[in-house]
């Protein structure tokens, strides 16, 4: 994966933030489908506090669960306009305030658009952490699977890192029929290793 970096697309902070509530447990490509129409109308946190969840809801009908990200976008802009002056702001604490943003979302947020040191656990890090032996058994929560790799990726790597797994489990080391035939990491790869005699 020699382009490590996310596959939403947007055109500022704030746009990222509402695609990444978005995707949650929806593909990166149906939020694509769906954001040009929604930043045309409401491209700034000021534009979309605005407007109701109900006008938004008409726009993102199509992503899983519609109606409670609907209201997430409307109260975070809503928020960001109050509390932030629009903006998004990069404090971890500051994030996780903010409705409908949960930790692997702040960390998405501060990785890719401020910059830090911080590992976003999704569906794909976790499975691809636990196959490449990156982590423990013991370590069967997101929060866990994120201490332990922060622990043991150098810091410079750590917002690259969450991007190398992800696409890794998106597109090669796949949920249900890992393509292990085109992986880079299949001789080294505990799935694929027999564990020595003796």
């Amino acid at each position: 994966m020699p382009e490590a970096d996310t596959e939403l697309e947007f055109g500022s902070v704030f746009q990222l933030l509402v695609a990444v509530v978005l995707s949650a447990q929806c593909t990166d490509k149906r939020v694509n489908q769906i954001t040009p129409a929604l930043f045309s109308l409401y491209p700034t946190a000021a534009a979309m506090a605005k407007a109701e969840p109900e006008d938004l809801l008409e726009l993102i009908g199509s992503v899983s669960y519609p109606n409670s990200k609907a209201r997430h976008l409307a109260a975070l802009a809503h928020e960001l306009v109050e509390k932030h002056n629009g903006e998004v702001p990069s404090d971890m604490n500051a994030l996780l305030e903010l409705p409908g943003v949960g930790r692997k979302t702040a960390n998405v947020i501060q990785a890719v658009a401020f910059g830090k040191s911080t590992m976003a656990v999704d569906t794909h890090v976790f499975r691809v952490s636990h196959r490449l032996g990156l982590v423990s058994a013991k370590d069967n929560t997101p929060l866990k699977v994120e201490q332990t790799l922060t622990k043991n990726i150098a810091k410079e790597d750590i917002p690259l890192a969450h991007h190398w797994l992800l696409l890794h489990g998106r597109y090669i080391c796949t949920s249900r029929k890992p393509r292990c035939g085109q992986c880079g990491l299949a001789d080294i790869c505990p799935q694929n290793t027999e564990p020595p005699k003796g």
